[in-house]
């Protein structure tokens, strides 16, 4: 059996997406899920990157094709009425839970259906009550969790959410997720070319000259 640490921020659309389909698409499979929320955002302060709902053009295709992916795969999904917003309060949640299926279902349907403020504080409350986790999220003890946990994957060279890693192979995106497949079932393609596809130089790039 394999597992799987499935790499996940509540914010992320993509991270919705991918939660949503892991099951049908390892339908058939012998594996064993660990879900890891962590901070998005730290991952893109490490890399120096913005977000893509923070570059204009960007963040109006991505809402548009996210919607689309959840209509094309019969996904639920709506907006939320803010986005981006702050997932600490929601990260630190899953993590004082213990960010097992149930609770990561929860809070992805929290933000994801119903288009309602992810963020709002009357919501918030309404949720941790109904998942009754057995620690504060507001404990320096689940702070400190969450920023290991960012620390750990950056270290690992993950660059963003969701990341699916297994053996010494990371997946990401929700477009991964037929290649996370192959591999569970074996595909040759990994050993003969994983590493080869890899190794082309990188040229660097010079502004250009009008």
């Amino acid at each position: 059996m394999k597992r799987i640490t499935f790499h996940l921020d509540f914010i992320s659309p993509y991270a919705y997406l991918a939660f949503e389909a892991l099951p049908q698409a390892l339908e058939g499979l012998s594996y064993a899920v660990e879900y890891q929320p962590l901070l998005f955002a730290g991952l893109l302060r490490h890399h120096g990157q913005l977000g893509p709902a923070e570059i204009p053009g960007k963040r109006e295709w991505t809402y548009r094709q996210v919607l689309w992916q959840a209509h094309v795969h019969g996904i639920p999904m709506q907006m939320p009425a803010a986005h981006p917003f702050n997932p600490l309060a929601l990260l630190r949640l899953a993590l004082a839970c213990g960010p097992n299926r149930h609770v990561c279902e929860t809070i992805f349907r929290h933000v994801w259906q119903g288009g309602a403020d992810a963020a709002d504080t009357a919501r918030l409350q309404q949720l941790q009550q109904a998942l009754a986790p057995p620690r504060d999220p507001a404990s320096d003890e689940v702070k400190n969790a969450l920023r290991e946990a960012t620390a750990q994957a950056v270290a690992q060279g993950l660059f963003g959410v969701p990341t699916f890693a297994v053996d010494d192979k990371l997946f990401w995106g929700f477009d991964a997720l037929p290649m996370l497949r192959a591999y569970l079932q074996g595909d040759p393609w990994f050993d003969a070319h994983w590493n080869s596809a890899a190794q082309a130089a990188a040229t660097p790039v010079r502004p250009a000259r009008g």
